[in-house]
């Protein structure tokens, strides 16, 4: 049986004879499989060297089954991680996992800041600060996990941890007001990071509050968009007033940090030494019955690497990604992603490409409210061209009408997040 493909570096996985599966790949499942009893209760393995075959018969885990079952069957003492959390040598997150209930996730004490520094050593503009002090600020969803935001408001001081500045606070809501605004560009001066890391949509519309007061930060040398999909649009804005190298990091609370790459430059790799990640290519529906291949698209599974707690099998994140000549392009979430009509694929990318040349925007999103109808709401200092309309429809497909409403604000979803593009559910 022929092997997966896999988006990790050939020598990652190392070669093996034909049918097994790498040694390196084996040996991290069967590590998995000795940490969680999860995985053992549903799908046993042979002590046999494993085969391709094999491999696929493991079912692939899901946040909506992470939820059924609770983040207590990953482990055979949960008794033991209650203590351990007492203790700090675990610590839980909560996350976005269903639209029924979050996801509990459980890592071992220097698990993230250990991924994280593995993540900045795959990037060429980041590894320029493993390992040394830097100056960071953060600015997150407001509905974040809780090693990102504070449970209550607090002063300066007290959200300043080992060079980082947490922005954010609790009870902000998503429609700043001036007088946080000043707080945030104010804590910005003062803190003079060499490192800006935030939620695309954050970002731009604190790249706004910033150009609104005058305010540059010549100190910085990376802007990290994290946690969402980000714009052109947002890209263009930031850049605008933090003129520094921007960095597209993606990753999950559940998963770690799994691809990193220049934004917006189609060059993304993953991160080797965090995960496994298989390639499946993607159906995409069309007609409403049949099925195209579509090229170089993939949904991505994962299989987390060296992790004690919660370690992830073949996790289906639900995110799609397209492979270039470069490296990767993250193109959304499944379900934020278009088809037309005859089968074929529209991604925020390809709204990007559309927009005026002579149009910018600090945020927008283009929902879909029937079947031929899409309302694209935007955030600006300035009305919508006329033409704006017409160039969005005519990528949608053909008979479809597109209305432009500038807003205030747009309200991101309970999780804080925000979509780009919001197709009707199917």
């Amino acid at each position: 049986m022929t092997a997966p493909i896999f988006a990790n570096a050939s020598e990652t996985l190392g070669s093996a004879p034909a049918g097994q599966l790498p040694e390196a790949l084996e040996r991290e499942i069967r590590r998995i499989y000795d940490r969680s009893p999860l995985y053992g209760s549903r799908f046993p393995l042979h002590a046999e060297p494993l085969q391709w075959g094999c491999y696929r018969e493991i079912p692939t885990l899901s946040k909506k089954e992470i939820v059924q079952r609770g983040h207590q069957a990953f482990f055979a003492d949960y008794g033991e991680v209650e203590r351990g959390l007492q203790t700090k040598r675990y610590e839980y997150e909560s996350t976005g996992g269903t639209t029924q209930a979050p996801m509990t996730v459980i890592m071992e004490d220097g698990w993230w800041n250990a991924q994280t520094r593995r993540a900045y050593l795959a990037s060429p503009i980041l590894r320029q600060f493993v390992d040394r002090p830097y100056r960071k600020c953060v600015l997150a969803p407001v509905g974040c996990s809780s090693n990102l935001c504070p449970y209550e408001d607090h002063p300066f001081p007290h959200r300043y941890f080992d060079g980082t500045v947490y922005l954010n606070l609790s009870s902000d809501p998503f429609a700043f007001p001036e007088a946080e605004w000043d707080r945030i560009v104010l804590e910005l001066q003062a803190t003079k990071p060499e490192v800006l890391e935030g939620e695309p949509v954050y970002l731009s519309l604190l790249a706004r509050a910033a150009k609104k007061r005058g305010v540059t930060v010549p100190s910085l040398k990376a802007v990290i968009l994290t946690y969402g999909k980000a714009s052109a649009q947002h890209g263009a804005r930031i850049a605008e007033v933090f003129p520094a190298p921007q960095v597209d990091l993606y990753g999950s609370t559940e998963a770690g940090y799994l691809f990193v790459g220049e934004a917006f430059k189609d060059n993304s790799q993953v991160i080797d030494a965090n995960a496994f990640i298989e390639l499946v290519p993607w159906p995409a529906p069309t007609n409403g019955s049949s099925h195209v291949r579509l090229s170089n698209v993939f949904q991505i599974y994962v299989t987390t690497r060296d992790r004690e707690a919660m370690p992830l099998l073949r996790y289906h994140t639900g995110d799609i990604v397209q492979r270039f000549p470069t490296g990767f392009r993250l193109l959304g979430r499944e379900g934020n992603l278009h088809f037309r009509r005859d089968g074929s694929l529209v991604s925020p990318t390809d709204i990007d490409a559309a927009l005026p040349a002579d149009f910018s925007c600090w945020h927008y999103s283009l929902v879909q409210t029937s079947e031929n109808r899409w309302d694209f709401h935007y955030v600006a200092d300035a009305v919508a061209p006329a033409e704006l309309e017409p160039a969005v429809a005519a990528v949608l497909g053909a008979g479809v009408r597109v209305s432009a409403f500038r807003r205030r604000v747009i309200a991101p979803a309970a999780s804080g997040k925000f979509s780009l593009l919001k197709p009707l559910a199917k």
